[in-house]
C-alpha cells in the first residue's frame, strides 16, 4: 500500500495515497457536503460516485470489489469508519477527515476538488469548490490555500497571485508518476503609453474593453451553469442508488 504518515499536523496524519484511495475519500468527502442526506454511503453508491462521469478526472470504472478493498484501507489508515444500519443488512462508510487534520472546511472542500479532477486553474477552483462551501473570491481562496501550500498538502505552478496559476493536491506517493507544471510566463511589466490628444485617441479601446468583460461574465456565468447541472447529475445519481438500495432491503 502506497501510504505513509507523517507528524506534522499531529499523530499518524497521512501524506500520501493511491489514485484508489484519493478517489474514493474524495467521492466520500463531496457526497457529504453536497448530500447529506444520503451520507454515509453504500459500497454501491461510493462505486457509482467514484465512476460518475462528471466532476471526475480521469474517468473510472472501478468494481465494487475494488472499491471495498479501498474502503477497507482507507479505514486501516483511520481515514474512514465503517457504519452499521440498523437493520444491518447495508454497511455503509463516512470519512474521518477532521479527526485527523485541522483542515478549515473550504480548504478540505478545496483538498475534495482536487482528490477528484487534479490540477485546475484557481477559477476553475473556486468555482466548483463553492457548490460544497461558500468561497467569496479568489483572494479568499488564496487566502485558503496558502497554508496547504507551505504545508505541503497542495502544490501550485508559482506563486498564487500569478495570473494564470494551477494548483494540484500533494498526496501523490513517491512512485506515481506526475505530471509537471507547464511554466507560467510572468505577466510583461506595463509601461505608460504617451498620451493621446482628443484628436488621434480612438473609441475602439473603450468597446473593446466593454465586449471583453461581457465576454468573461458570459463565461463565469456558463461554467457556474455546467457545475450546477453537474451538480443535479449528482444528486439524481445518488437518489437512483439509494432507490437500489431501499428495493434490495425490502427485497423487491
Amino acid at each position: 500500500m502506497d501510504s505513509q504518515t507523517d507528524n506534522d499536523q499531529g499523530e499518524d496524519v497521512v501524506r500520501t495515497l493511491t489514485r484508489k484511495q484519493r478517489r474514493v475519500l474524495g467521492v466520500l468527502l463531496e457526497k457529504a457536503f453536497t448530500t447529506p442526506d444520503q451520507y454515509p454511503l453504500t459500497p454501491k453508491a461510493a462505486t457509482s460516485g467514484s465512476n460518475q462521469k462528471s466532476n471526475r478526472d480521469p474517468v473510472t470504472s472501478y468494481e465494487e470489489d475494488d472499491v471495498l478493498d479501498t474502503l477497507d484501507e482507507l479505514r486501516r489508515l483511520g481515514l474512514v469508519l465503517e457504519v452499521h444500519t440498523e437493520s444491518g443488512r447495508t454497511s455503509r462508510f463516512r470519512h474521518q477527515m477532521r479527526h485527523h487534520y485541522t483542515f478549515t472546511e473550504p480548504q478540505l472542500a478545496i483538498l475534495t476538488e482536487l482528490m477528484l479532477r487534479g490540477r485546475q486553474s484557481l477559477g476553475d477552483l473556486r468555482s466548483r469548490a463553492s457548490r460544497m462551501v461558500p468561497i467569496d473570491g479568489l483572494d479568499t481562496l488564496r487566502s485558503e490555500l496558502a497554508p496547504l501550500v507551505e504545508q505541503g498538502f497542495v502544490r501550485a505552478g508559482g506563486p498564487l497571485e500569478r495570473r494564470g496559476v494551477e494548483v494540484d493536491h500533494g498526496f501523490y506517493p513517491p512512485n506515481e508518476r506526475v505530471e509537471e507544471f507547464p511554466s507560467t510566463p510572468a505577466e510583461p511589466e506595463r509601461t505608460s503609453a504617451p498620451a493621446s490628444s482628443p484628436a488621434t485617441s480612438s473609441p475602439n479601446t473603450a468597446v473593446f474593453g466593454v465586449l471583453e468583460k461581457s465576454v468573461a461574465e458570459l463565461q463565469a456565468e456558463n461554467r457556474e451553469f455546467r457545475e450546477e447541472l453537474a451538480h443535479f447529475q449528482q444528486r439524481l445519481q445518488n437518489l437512483e442508488s439509494q432507490l437500489d438500495d431501499l428495493r434490495r432491503d425490502l427485497g423487491v
